[in-house]
């Protein structure tokens, strides 16, 4: 190869190359096209705008299924100084004013209005809220996120849940909020809280979900709450907890007034099991073992034998009750629950309560550290009174 030739190959292929290592720099620093960018993985986050995209549907499907629950209880006495909390505030004097009326009734008679929030959950119009929402009222109305009032009637309620139905009429098929499955949840979920704080129609608050499994809060007899931060103030009670997906997985139904971001809600796997009740029966009714439990503590599971803090310590069994004619003393040590674990004497509660009356379980027990089966027919829980009178 001659000389020339020579040199004009080698100017070529240094051409050729510059442009090689030039498109290679330019595909690092800008990517490769749109069209070519492979698909994010199913496992891979969220991008905030699918996030954002997610809440606003949530509050588009369900806020219409969320309504506003006015009372009204006739009370007799002396007229409080301050009849609401907001009476100084004009805003709030004249809302009060125009949803519950201003005029006074005869003398030493008035009324005492309150605010909560439902839930749809069936198109014949019945409506999950809280028990203490409803609790003492002469009048109930339903408002819909339209603005249409109705008048609400109470179908049944549960304090020991703190949960009511409310049935109203509607003129037109309502929007049904959907029911999830409050056993998946997970600590850390995004929950979305959608209610009526303060009167402030269809707030829609987002936080997570904190904890799950919380008892001895102090608000209801068999409590299993959800904890959540979404935001939960008066007026939010008996509104849905949701996910997500759209799907109602808790009614919330209390703060922790001396901190931020501490609000309850009772999970919705309880709440359907009360509702089917209350909807079918007008009452909740339960298992009963007649057995009084403690917890168990490190000092009392040593004592025992047991291995671990899981269970409930029988402390005394009421006569004539299912466990005094199967046999429980005291000290015995519940371990399971026909053949389920026991976590702690709430989960005991909650797993006799759910129980069908007339049937026989197997309970697990610890005696003298040494185990052995007892069987025991469940029988209907009793009213207070006839509890006291044992």
């Amino acid at each position: 190869m001659t000389s020339p030739i020579r040199t004009w190959v080698l100017i070529v292929l240094l051409v050729l190359a510059s442009l090689g290592v030039g498109f290679g720099l330019h595909a690092a620093l800008n990517g490769p096209p749109a069209g070519s960018r492979p698909a994010p993985s199913p496992g891979a986050p969220a991008t905030p705008d699918a996030l954002q995209q997610a809440f606003t549907q949530v509050a588009e499907q369900v806020r219409p299924a969320v309504v506003n629950i006015g009372t009204v209880t006739l009370a007799k006495g002396r007229r409080p100084l301050t009849p609401s909390p907001f009476s100084d505030d004009p805003l709030f004097k004249d809302f009060f004013e125009q949803f519950f009326g201003g005029g006074q009734g005869p003398r030493g008679e008035f009324k005492q209005p309150s605010l909560g929030s439902g839930v749809i959950i069936d198109k014949q119009g019945l409506v999950l809220t809280n028990f203490h929402v409803v609790k003492g009222a002469d009048e109930i109305t339903v408002r819909l996120s339209s603005k249409k009032e109705y008048r609400g009637r109470v179908v049944g309620n549960d304090p020991k849940t703190d949960l009511a139905v409310v049935r109203f009429q509607p003129d037109s098929e309502p929007t049904v909020a959907r029911l999830g499955n409050s056993d998946t949840l997970k600590v850390g979920e995004w929950a979305i809280a959608i209610g009526n704080p303060f009167g402030l129609d269809q707030t829609v608050t987002v936080g997570v979900i904190s904890a799950t499994g919380r008892a001895d809060v102090g608000i209801a007899t068999y409590e299993n709450f959800i904890q959540t931060d979404a935001s939960i103030n008066p007026g939010n009670s008996g509104g849905p907890l949701l996910n997500l997906k759209g799907e109602v997985v808790g009614i919330n139904t209390a703060i922790v007034a001396a901190g931020q971001g501490i609000g309850f809600a009772i999970p919705i796997n309880m709440v359907k099991r009360v509702a089917n009740q209350l909807i079918a029966k007008g009452k909740v009714i339960r298992g009963w073992l007649g057995v009084a439990v403690q917890p168990l503590t490190p000092e009392l599971a040593q004592s025992l034998g047991a291995k671990g803090t899981a269970g409930a310590v029988v402390a005394s069994t009421y006569p004539k009750s299912p466990a005094a004619d199967a046999g429980l003393q005291q000290g015995d040590l519940i371990v399971a629950f026909d053949r389920i674990p026991v976590d702690d004497y709430h989960h005991l509660q909650r797993l006799v309560a759910e129980s069908e009356v007339g049937k026989s379980v197997t309970l697990g027990v610890l005696r003298k550290k040494l185990p052995l089966d007892v069987t025991a027919k469940i029988a209907e829980l009793p009213g207070d009174d006839a509890r006291k009178a044992r």
